[in-house]
């Protein structure tokens, strides 16, 4: 008994030595204003062209495809962070053709996902790099 109480308590901490990094970190919250409003009305172009088919013309989804937009939606993603939803994006689509669309185009379109989410627009474009939208986490809430 006394092995396994030694075994649970190192376990616990290695998790919690491991875990401080990433606990420890101030992550920008997608309420911060992190895209340009002029993104996200090219993103909406971009959405209606190559995403509508699939995920429906108001990010509802479809048949096979999860929707974009709606407290579904940001409940699914709530506390991951936004590089790992770009990056799900910039491998995987479009369906069969994730190639046909830029790291930028992708992030226009990301910032379209975000409006459409009712997160605020601010002053800066949202990034394209999946490292630094490692920095923000998405929150289905207001915190």
């Amino acid at each position: 008994m006394l092995k396994y109480q030694r075994t649970a308590i190192s376990s616990v901490f290695l998790y919690l030595l491991l875990a401080e990094p990433v606990i420890g970190q101030n992550l920008t919250s997608t309420w911060d204003a992190i895209y340009v409003s002029e993104q996200a009305s090219k993103g909406a172009g971009l959405y209606e062209t190559s995403c509508a088919e699939c995920h429906g013309p108001d990010l509802e989804g479809g048949e096979t495809a999860p929707a974009l937009a709606g407290p579904d939606f940001r409940w699914a993603w709530n506390g991951r962070s936004l590089g790992e939803l770009f990056e799900s994006i910039r491998i995987s689509m479009p369906e069969g053709r994730p190639r046909s669309m830029t790291r930028t185009e992708k992030a226009s379109v990301l910032a379209f996902m975000l409006s459409e989410n009712g997160f605020p627009a601010g002053t800066a474009e949202l990034a394209d790099e999946t490292d630094l939208l490692e920095t923000f986490r998405i929150d289905a809430v207001q915190p």
